[in-house]
Order: structure tokens, then C-alpha cells, then sequence
């Protein structure tokens, strides 16, 4: 009998799950509607304002604000700071998407389109679904997660093909060694496929490469 009840709480519970993940979808389409043109950057959480990755990040984006790209970031600080930051500055639509953790995450003051989830996954549709650009500065694990993911999904034909751009040669170039050496070279990935993304270092280049994609 106490079975049978854990049994049918979870499938309640999980029932009404449904519900807040319908709920943040549609939060996410109406409050997002209207960003386009928008790049997504991604980067560090624990870069630290002075730091040289901090510089980079804002220049990067007063760079892409000028040219009249709004930016979507993950909403914290580091690298996301630093990128809304250079967009509010610019006038420029400044999305931080942020995500509800264990240890909060605070938004960025530099946000002013602002917006949270609870699940990842629904986070990352909308990272992907309203930009026309991903850019990705050096980070850790979820910057990596959120770069071969978006490869993947170019590679797999789910999503049209866009630019995807590794900023910082320093910092990525022994990534992209490793995966010619192992991947390549081995016939898990094609020629083509390393194509998909570039590495990429100054600004300027960097904002003319995306508006090669897109009319403004």
C-alpha cells in the first residue's frame, strides 16, 4: 500500500512538473520575441572585473552593440557580467538567462532583459533559439557543454547552420589541436564538420564574420 502511494506521488508530481516546464517555455518565446538580431555569448563565471578575460569579453561586446547586435548571456557574473555590462552601455538589448542553483546565482546588474529558469535544458533552447551567432570565450565545464552541444546540433541538421566562434587562439588552440589529432585523425569527425566552428581572435573580424549571416 506505501508503494502504491510513493507511486502515484511521483506520477502526480511529476504531472504537474510538466506544467512549470510548459510554463517557463512560454516565458521564455513571449519575453524573447523580439530580440533578434541577438549573439549568444558564453564565457567564464569566475573571471574577475581587472582580469585580462573580463577586458576582453566587454570590448567584444561594445563591438557587437555597435553593430547592432543585441546579446544574450547566462545572466552571472565573470564573462557574463562583463558582456551586458558593454551591451547596456551600447543601448543595446542586454539578456541575461539566468538559472536557479543550489548556491544562487545572482543576475548582473548590467541586465535589462532579464529572465530565470529552473531547468537547463529549456535554458539552453532559448540561448539557441533566438541567436543568430554563438560566441565563446574560454570557461569551464558548461562553456564547453554549451559549445559542442551547438556543434552537434549544426552537425546533426536540428538546427540551421550559424556561426559558432572560439574566441581566444591562446586559449582554445590546444582544444582544436587535440581534436584534429584524435577525433580527425581517427574518423570520428570529418573535415567538414571541423569547419563548423572557428577560432577567432579580434573583435572587428569577429562582428564582420557574423553579419556575413545575417541583414541587418
Amino acid at each position: 500500500m506505501e508503494k502504491q502511494y510513493m507511486l502515484d506521488y511521483i506520477t502526480l508530481k511529476d504531472s504537474w512538473r510538466l506544467f512549470h516546464i510548459m510554463a517557463e517555455f512560454v516565458e521564455g518565446f513571449e519575453n524573447l520575441s523580439d530580440v533578434q538580431p541577438a549573439v549568444t555569448i558564453f564565457g567564464s563565471a569566475r573571471t574577475r572585473k581587472g582580469e585580462q578575460l573580463y577586458t576582453t569579453a566587454y570590448e567584444l561586446a561594445k563591438v557587437l552593440a555597435r553593430n547592432k547586435f543585441n546579446l544574450i548571456t547566462g545572466g552571472g557574473p565573470g564573462v557574463m557580467e562583463a558582456v551586458n555590462k558593454g551591451a547596456k552601455e551600447e543601448g543595446v538589448k542586454s539578456i541575461g538567462i539566468n538559472i536557479e542553483l543550489p548556491y544562487e546565482q545572482k543576475p548582473n546588474p548590467f541586465i535589462n532583459v532579464p529572465l530565470s529558469f529552473k531547468y537547463f535544458f529549456i535554458r539552453k533552447v532559448m540561448f539557441i533559439k533566438y541567436a543568430i551567432a554563438y560566441v565563446v570565450l574560454p570557461g569551464g565545464f558548461g562553456t564547453l557543454d554549451e559549445f559542442f552541444e551547438a556543434v552537434t546540433l549544426v552537425q546533426t541538421n536540428k538546427i540551421r547552420p550559424f556561426p559558432v566562434i572560439l574566441v581566444g587562439s591562446d586559449f582554445w588552440g590546444s582544444l582544436v589541436e587535440w581534436m584534429e589529432k584524435n577525433m580527425l585523425a581517427r574518423g570520428t569527425i570529418s573535415k567538414e564538420e571541423m569547419k563548423i566552428f572557428r577560432v577567432m581572435d579580434d573583435p572587428e573580424e569577429i562582428a564582420a564574420y557574423i553579419k556575413k549571416f545575417v541583414i541587418l
